[in-house]
């Protein structure tokens, strides 16, 4: 996806009516089981392209982003997710299924349809549910950024998992979640060819900010984060991307 400019113009952008529609009731009712609370929403800019970076704890993430951002977000999704009856709903509310596991020329296509038409995308760089750390770091944020030069704003998701609680384990009833906004990252629109190795670097740079917008946003709830997955519950993701030793917060 590296080697070659992958044109977006021939691509659909995905559906928005339900997106948009959904979100209000959506919201309503998930404040009515979990105390919601979103911070930083100005530095979400109010029009234009833009990326949504978030760290991924809890099953409940992508939801969350979808109807809580400030603007409507068509969030990366995992393609074993499009499945039946959820799989029409997701593409229906304008998710983009990603196969994680092999090139997937379509998934970007629809993210740099939506973003050159001032939409707003959702990624989730560590790839699947963890201590959401950053630990792992795949480069499709920062790719994206280098394509369109849209600005990343990177989202610390707190509260979406319990303490010690598996990869599928809820937030129980009542619970706080705190969303929270930081500053945008923002990089120069880098044209064709763009290296491997310059998309990496920019993964660095990305993974810099967004860990220091975590720390901030730890910092400004007086929160942490729930800790890893129970031994044996961590899913299969691909070796690719930024690999650090896990730490502690």
């Amino acid at each position: 996806m590296i080697a070659a400019d992958l044109p977006a113009s021939s691509t659909e952008h995905p559906p928005t009516r339900m997106l948009h529609g959904l979100r209000p009731l959506s919201a309503w009712l998930l404040r009515r089981r979990w105390t919601v609370r979103v911070h930083g929403a100005e530095h979400l800019p109010a029009e234009g392209g833009a990326i949504l970076a978030a760290n991924h704890v809890g099953a409940v993430d992508g939801p969350l982003l979808a109807i809580f951002a400030p603007r409507p977000v068509h969030a990366l999704t995992k393609q074993e997710m499009f499945a039946g009856p959820l799989g029409a709903f997701l593409r229906g509310a304008g998710q983009v299924p990603l196969d994680r596991f092999h090139p997937d020329p379509a998934a970007i296509r629809s993210c740099l349809r939506v973003v050159r038409d001032g939409g707003v995308v959702g990624v989730f760089p560590e790839g699947t549910r963890g201590a959401g750390l950053l630990d792992r770091f795949h480069h499709g944020a920062a790719y994206l950024a280098l394509v369109t030069g849209a600005p990343v704003v990177p989202v610390t998701m707190i509260g979406t998992r319990p303490p010690g609680g598996g990869t599928n384990a809820l937030p129980p009833r009542g619970a706080p979640i705190d969303i929270v906004l930081g500053e945008a990252w923002r990089t120069a629109q880098q044209p064709w060819p763009r290296t491997r190795e310059h998309v990496a670097a920019a993964s660095v740079l990305l993974r810099g900010h967004m860990l220091s917008e975590l720390d901030g946003a730890l910092s400004r709830t007086r929160r942490s984060l729930p800790g890893p997955l129970p031994a044996g519950q961590s899913e299969d993701d691909p070796e690719t991307g930024l690999v650090e030793h896990p730490r502690e917060l």
